[in-house]
């Protein structure tokens, strides 16, 4: 059964195709994507499919992506989750994205919090990495103000625009 989560502020939940116009907007956003390394989204069907593949990857304890919601209130403010989850080897990759309204409010880091709290208390994890673009100044400060480290620097590791970005890769140890 997938995990719902809650902080003071925010419902974690599980995505579904009524959540497609949301994660469209997220998605297709220039300023959401200019960290991201991923192409932009055009279509809800793309959306769809998307959303199909974090359900199998649940499934099969490959991935977890919830939808980030406000308590009280319908439709997804952005997306948190791990990939790159090997149970036999305890660890998993952290991403997040939200939209630029919510930026500022502390709600990145609300949920980054309690992800990580559900990944080393009922995952079970001994490290969660995380994988931030150089520029993107606001991910590398949240993730060190929480506690992960800097292990290096992954040189033209992500494309966005086809242009090749270096990143920094963090890690947190339970």
């Amino acid at each position: 059964m997938f995990p719902i989560l809650e902080t003071k502020r925010l419902v974690l939940r599980e995505m579904a195709e009524g959540d497609a116009a949301d994660i469209l907007k997220c998605f297709s956003n220039p300023d959401v994507l200019r960290y991201y390394g991923q192409t932009p989204l055009t279509n809800t069907d793309q959306v769809k499919k998307l959303i199909k593949k974090f359900s199998k990857n649940f499934e099969v304890r490959h991935g977890i992506k919830w939808g980030i919601e406000l308590k009280g209130k319908d439709g997804i403010i952005g997306t948190i989750g791990f990939q790159e989850w090997s149970q036999e080897h305890k660890r998993a990759e952290l991403s997040y994205a939200l939209f630029p309204k919510y930026w500022g409010n502390g709600y990145a880091t609300e949920a980054v919090s309690k992800v990580i709290s559900y990944g080393f208390k009922e995952l079970e994890l001994t490290r969660i990495g995380a994988i931030v673009f150089i520029e993107n100044k606001a991910s590398n400060k949240l993730l060190t103000n929480l506690g992960f480290k800097k292990e290096g620097i992954l040189r033209n590791y992500l494309y966005q625009n086809d242009v090749s970005f270096d990143t920094y890769l963090y890690s947190l140890l339970r």
